[in-house]
């Protein structure tokens, strides 16, 4: 019997956890994502619907363990697998059945209790604010970082001097010739393009030369 109690309370610990890692998602949600205010009746009854879902698990859970015992019953050969029960352990298999059921049942209770579901509600909010006070804190940490007051500066002062220098600058140096080159080829085109100047001979020239003589 203790062993039994002793599961039903770590099960309840771990779905109140749970239930309140929903609701804190819930309010960060609802009230920081979408600017909603935060209204305790509202996630209080988000809470129950929670740990009423978690209870109907547990019960679903328990159902299943009991469909494995009953057909586990009388059967004495070797297992085939993890989940091929034998009769051997139907001890074990109706243990597990009342430890689900006693969360579920103990989960109910919590559900229909308005001071521990408000106390639950609080502690999620505590969450909530928590990481949005982290998130603050770290995003001012960064933006206001300073020389001195980053143990790492000096460390990241040189990757970034190194990363500057091997790709930055050497793609500047590659932009440049490339640039060159298209300018030297772009002038010689031009050059061919352009028509030699005349001499100013041709027919006229002639007909002038033999009225001089």
């Amino acid at each position: 019997m203790g062993r039994t109690n002793e599961a039903i309370a770590e099960g309840l610990s771990i779905a109140t956890a749970a239930a309140r890692l929903a609701v804190r998602n819930r309010i960060l949600v609802e009230t920081i994502a979408r600017g909603g205010q935060f209204d305790g009746d509202v996630f209080a009854e988000f809470a129950r619907a929670v740990l009423s879902s978690l209870a109907d698990e547990q019960d679903q859970a328990a159902d299943r363990v009991t469909h494995q015992r009953k057909r586990a019953w009388g059967r004495f050969s070797d297992s085939s697998g993890t989940h091929d029960y034998r009769d051997r352990d139907t001890r074990n298999l109706r243990r597990r059945a009342k430890q689900s059921r006693g969360v579920a049942k103990e989960l109910r209770t919590f559900a229909g209790d308005p001071e521990r579901v408000a106390s639950l509600v609080a502690d999620a909010r505590i969450a909530a604010w928590g990481d949005v006070e982290a998130n603050l804190s770290q995003r001012l940490d960064v933006e206001g970082m300073t020389a001195d007051a980053d143990p790492e500066y000096a460390q990241m002062r040189k990757a970034r001097m190194d990363a500057l220098r091997m790709v930055d600058l050497a793609r500047l140096a590659s932009q440049a010739k490339r640039r060159a080159k298209d300018k030297a080829v772009a002038d010689e085109s031009a050059s061919d393009a352009t028509p030699p100047p005349t001499t100013g001979g041709g027919k006229n020239g002639k007909k002038k030369k033999s009225a001089a003589r």
